[in-house]
């Protein structure tokens, strides 16, 4: 293209000025140092022919608004500044409030992870992402993102994600390894400024914790025909819920997912997939209200995911509408551990958890959109005590373990309502109607900021 030989053509001129400023009668002489320089630079021109085709696609997409982008886990990104990193920093706060106790916040019939609480009511700062990213060489793509974060138990920094993306592999195949999102289900693999609400379905709060990473590797294979279809799967550490601790055993914890998605006309576009996370749980802890339990054993999850986008002739800019659904089913089979003071019980345990989410958003008008979500759960959990050990009865020993729900289906309306100014920031409204609590409804409600600084690469489909 035209800008691509402009860019070279500056490169080498702009390096040779020394030369045809020195008056050297050697034609020969100036020939072999033009070559050298053309070789020296050669490497600089093809980072710049990378970014500018980068560039292209994100345009191509961003402008179609229903263009299908390859999902997180194809592999061999070309982003960031070929000679420095990318660096980028995205701010999220909000102001929350509730009309019953947060921190007594439960869901009936599962064991949750620490981090699926709600977040603190008042004014809290949130999470402050730090990612850095760059073609490492021809070979490699890496980036790392830091999170500094607050909690109810203060302010924390941890790796979210590390990751390393081969860039030569043959025939379609992509490949990641480090700390990454899961490519199980479709949220997942996003980051939280990039959803559409403010906080995570109440299917994956119960089940993956809000959201799954771990460290592994992961291999995936895209098809080479009209439809988007991408096959892929992943080894993983364990060192996250519904894990519960690292194994450091290959295989314990893997994953298995299928993507299929394409265009219909030019101002349609869907994407669905079907996925596994197939878990050796060590040591799985949860506290409760009454006492903390431990559960070992397997856990299997499966998720059936569904997204469809709309916008007017492929112009997302004035209009665009988007469906998203996710299916989610839990079997969970093995001994629980319940602790109560120095009170401790032995359980059999046997689960079979269901949750879903559907929720559409409108962008009705430029840089204003709205949407609604509705969620819910259900939990049928077989426990038989074992061992009573100190406890008066089976039943306190059941109730207290959190996974008896009771007849409780928790489910949750929401809406929301956000401006976003700009590519670098949005304000949004929500309110919830969460029913998850057996004996109160709670009205939750929050105003949240995201500001993006620096470069940020476009998100997948």
């Amino acid at each position: 293209m035209n800008y691509r030989l402009t860019a070279a053509a500056v490169l080498l001129w702009t390096a040779a000025q020394p030369l045809l400023a020195a008056e050297v009668p050697d034609s020969a002489l100036l020939r072999s140092e033009l070559e050298r320089i053309r070789q020296e630079y050669e490497t600089q021109v093809r980072a710049l022919e990378s970014r500018i085709e980068a560039l292209e696609q994100r345009e191509s997409g961003t402008a179609t608004g229903t263009a299908t982008a390859a999902p997180v886990p194809t592999g061999g990104a070309v982003t960031g500044n070929a000679f420095n990193p990318a660096l980028s920093m995205v701010l999220q706060g909000a102001v929350n409030g509730y009309t019953a106790d947060p921190d007594s916040y439960t869901l009936p019939g599962f064991q949750t992870d620490d981090e699926a609480g709600l977040a603190p009511e008042g004014l809290t700062l949130g999470e402050t992402e730090l990612t850095a990213s760059a073609n490492v060489d021809h070979l490699f793509y890496a980036e790392t993102t830091i999170a500094l974060h607050d909690d109810a138990e203060g302010s924390g920094v941890e790796v979210e994600e590390a990751f390393v993306d081969p860039q030569v592999l043959p025939a379609g195949l992509g490949a990641r390894f480090g700390r990454f999102y899961s490519a199980v289900g479709y949220l997942n693999s996003f980051h939280t400024h990039a959803w559409d609400f403010h906080d995570a379905p109440l299917a994956y709060r119960a089940m993956l914790g809000n959201q799954y990473r771990d460290d592994g590797v992961r291999l995936n294979w895209i098809a080479p025909i009209d439809l988007y279809l991408n096959l892929g799967a992943e080894l993983l550490a364990g060192n996250s819920f519904p894990a519960g601790g690292s194994t450091h055993t290959p295989g314990n914890v893997y994953s298995l997912f299928a993507n299929i998605g394409g265009d219909i006309g030019d101002s349609h576009a869907w994407q669905a997939g079907l996925s596994t996370l197939q878990v050796d749980v060590d040591a799985r802890a949860s506290s409760g209200s009454a006492g903390d339990s431990v559960f070992t054993g397997n856990s299997d999850l499966y998720i059936a995911d569904f997204v469809w986008k709309w916008a007017p002739h492929g112009n997302a800019t004035q209009q665009n509408f988007k469906l998203q659904g996710e299916l989610l089913y839990r079997d969970e089979d093995g001994p629980l551990q319940y602790t109560s003071g120095v009170d401790q019980a032995q359980l059999a345990y046997s689960g079979h958890q269901y949750g879903y989410y559907l929720q559409g958003v409108y962008q009705f008008m430029p840089r204003w959109r709205t949407g609604l979500r509705y969620d819910r759960l259900s939990a049928n959990n077989r426990l038989l005590v074992t061992n009573l050990g100190g406890f008066a009865s089976a039943q306190d020993v059941i109730d207290g373990s959190g996974l008896n729900d009771a007849g409780h289906r928790p489910e949750r309306w929401s809406l929301m309502l956000d401006w976003t100014p700009s590519e670098f920031s949005r304000l949004r409204a929500q309110y919830n109607r969460d029913d998850s609590r057996a004996t109160q409804t709670d009205q939750q409600w929050s105003l949240q900021y995201i500001m993006s600084l620096g470069a940020h690469g476009a998100h997948a489909f």
